[in-house]
């Protein structure tokens, strides 16, 4: 590939110019020496940008890298956008366990002040949903994570959050990313740290937003007196992220006795002991699981390193020598199972509303609905399920209240104060349900086949196609167009489609327009064909439901229709 030498020299002597932390500025002064033109190509060929939410990258130096400069250029728009919005604008900041997210969450918060911005900064690491309770209790204007959530060690990022607690949605994300785009190093200002606090404008985060929030979390238990000095065990992972403070103090709270796995304690960014630190991934929970073997516990939690995703794992024998990771789609079917269930016994005069993403399994649908309750499905990603909360504050909460929020993708809320994923709330009321049942004579094991029985075997399969390179785009419209096509009568992968939802033809009330196809079809089955946002792929949901518990007879079925499915998709 041929370089423009000359461009790419200019483009790195202007950063260098600009980043004051040399950890960041010395990868690129090593490479201009040496003359590393491919490699300053790609830190600088293009610009991180603030997209919907935030942005995210690899680490190191570079405008096209997460680093100082890029932190304080971001937050410079941020803070343009804030002092026109809103007057005397505040804002909260937390930072997880990754590589300089502590140095990222300072120079955002200076960077603030300089603006005339009050700041509370957490003085250690808080996961994303303490962040987004302290935003509604601190009544800030908006609110900072500094993490890449599950993302591989290399990658941090920056999230912001609006007053309501949840991710920044329309106009402010697209007024927010035009500000902070266009921002140039020399409109960066500035201001020292002791300045700052003299001047009131950084104050660390007072003690009694965590005692709120886990005060908050107690009171949501439904069944408290059965969860209080309970005998079970519990194996914990944090999977060396900021959940383990808070996980661990809830349990500790109720007398639930925790053992965490000693390797993945401690907060480290490197992620040593696993690949990838997301519980959604069967070695990420391997550790834990071999923990779980040894100590015989009756439930395995794994939190990501932002403590927004919960995974579980639970015993498949009495004798507790083997385990099952669950999906989050059966996570979610006992959570949503035991709240509507407990709440029933409370005579309540408002239905229950259950707010989940329409690739989240239709079976947390019909729980609800037999119990009197509403399922609303919105877009995929959390913000959407904060809007749906936010509207129960007007007139629609004298009829419903909020119970629970979840996505497919290990995403649970069952506390209408926070307003994104939860797993610190989702890990105690998990071990409440696993306490419930127990009384009941029943493992969750069991909990999930009596649902089966009930409402039907419900499963699903995801799985992805790559196109990449410049022709992909094109690809993935031609075959998002073909799709298109289809009626209902015709036959796809030798099954009948019975009905079809396009939420691009304008015509779909109950989503915003969005590249995505809903195929139902005759035999029960369900797909949703969604392109990526971010990446040059297209994402297969399949959702099967069959009559009856969970049997071999149903899996060797379901393997078979997976492949028709995949074979009629390629």
């Amino acid at each position: 590939m041929a370089y423009n030498e000359k461009d790419l020299r200019n483009k790195a002597e202007a950063y260098l110019k600009a980043e004051r932390q040399q950890v960041f500025s010395s990868e690129v002064e090593a490479e201009l020496s040496q003359g590393k033109w491919e490699s300053l190509y790609d830190r600088f060929y293009t610009s991180l940008a603030f997209g919907t939410a935030g942005m995210r990258g690899i680490i190191g130096g570079g405008t096209n890298r997460m680093n100082s400069f890029m932190v304080r250029k971001v937050t410079q728009g941020l803070s343009d956008y804030l002092n026109h919005a809103s007057k005397n604008p505040s804002v909260v900041i937390a930072y997880d366990s990754r590589r300089y997210s502590d140095l990222f969450a300072n120079e955002a918060a200076l960077v603030l002040a300089a603006n005339g911005i009050s700041v509370y900064l957490y003085p250690d690491l808080h996961p994303v949903p303490m962040l987004s309770f302290a935003v509604r209790y601190l009544q800030t204007t908006a609110g900072i994570v500094i993490t890449a959530s599950h993302n591989p060690s290399q990658y941090n990022g920056y999230k912001v959050y609006w007053r309501d607690g949840g991710q920044v949605t329309p106009p402010h994300d697209y007024s927010i990313a035009e500000r902070a785009n266009a921002v140039k190093a020399e409109d960066i200002k500035e201001v020292s740290e002791q300045v700052a606090r003299s001047k009131g404008l950084l104050v660390p985060v007072p003690e009694k937003v965590d005692e709120a929030y886990y005060h908050t979390a107690l009171l949501s238990l439904r069944r408290p007196s059965l969860v209080q000095d309970s005998p079970v065990r519990v194996v914990y992972t944090p999977l060396h992220g900021s959940g383990n403070v808070p996980v661990q103090h809830l349990l500790k709270k109720v007398g639930i006795h925790c053992i965490v796995v000693p390797e993945q304690q401690e907060p480290d960014g490197n992620f040593p002991t696993v690949p990838l630190p997301n519980p959604e991934h069967p070695k990420a929970m391997e550790m834990a699981i071999a923990l779980a073997k040894k100590e015989k516990a009756d439930i395995v939690l794994g939190t990501d390193p932002d403590a927004d995703r919960l995974g579980i794992a639970i015993p498949l024998d009495a004798k507790k020598t083997e385990y099952q990771l669950l999906t989050g789609n059966q996570i979610a079917t006992l959570l949503v199972d035991y709240l509507v269930e407990a709440d029933s016994h409370k005579h309540l005069t408002k239905k229950p509303l259950v707010v989940k993403s329409l690739v989240t399994t239709d079976l947390i649908a019909r729980i609800v609905e037999s119990q009197g309750g509403r399922c609303k499905d919105v877009l995929t990603g959390f913000k959407y399920i904060a809007e749906q909360i936010a509207d129960l504050e007007g007139p629609k909460g004298e009829a419903e209240y909020f119970l629970f929020g979840c996505e497919e993708s290990y995403g649970f809320l069952t506390l209408p104060q926070v307003r994104d994923k939860d797993a610190v709330s989702s890990a105690l009321a998990s071990v409440e349900l696993m306490c419930y049942w127990a009384t009941q004579g029943l493992t969750l094991e069991q909990r999930l086949t009596q649902i089966y029985a009930k409402w039907g075997y419900s499963t699903e399969a995801v799985f992805s196609k790559d196109y990449e390179g410049a022709s992909g785009k094109e690809k993935m419209a031609a075959i998002m167009a073909n799709l298109r096509k289809l009626s209902p009568g015709d036959e796809l992968a030798g099954s009948t489609i019975e009905g079809i939802q396009d939420l691009l033809d304008g015509k779909q009330t109950a989503f915003p327009p969005s590249d995505v196809l809903i195929i139902r079809f005759s035999c029960g089955d369900k797909l949703v064909v969604r392109p990526s946002g971010t990446e040059p792929k297209i994402k297969y949901y399949l959702f099967f439901t069959m009559e009856g518990g969970k049997c071999e007879a149903n899996e060797r079925k379901l393997a078979s229709r997976i492949q028709t499915y995949k074979a009629a998709l390629s």
